[in-house]
């Protein structure tokens, strides 16, 4: 991806080839639905959430594509349930949205809402 990349309706134009764009337009809308308060906004060069706090972020790699969980330890603690998956220590790499459970992904955005809001009200 360009450097020049300001908005997440750029990054999404020049994603390729064309299952990647539907791929990752799916979960660009699975995380607004789960988090609709999340600001979404190019960092790192790619598509990135925070709401009061990190969140995630996705992006297009050469042989996959990844979503970022940027609370490690929220993604550690549910790694059972992502073991048919290469996953990092922060990171969850696939090559079809379908390999990626909703429930779980969405069990992990919000618990790692939860932690966030829980550290900004202490």
């Amino acid at each position: 991806m360009a450097n020049t990349i300001e908005t997440v309706e750029q990054y999404m134009e020049q994603v390729v080839p064309d299952n990647r764009k539907h791929d990752l337009t799916q979960l660009r809308n699975l995380i607004i639905q789960i988090v609709p308060n999340a600001i979404e906004s190019i960092k790192y060069g790619m598509p990135y959430y925070e709401l009061n706090g990190s969140l995630c972020a996705f992006a297009s790699q050469k042989n996959y594509m990844s979503l970022y969980f940027l609370n490690a330890p929220i993604l550690q603690k549910n790694i059972d349930s992502l073991r048919d998956l290469n996953v990092g220590k922060g990171c969850i790499r696939f090559r079809n949205i379908d390999q990626l459970s909703v429930t779980v992904i969405q069990k992990i955005l919000e618990e790692s809402v939860e932690d966030n809001l829980a550290r900004y009200n202490e």
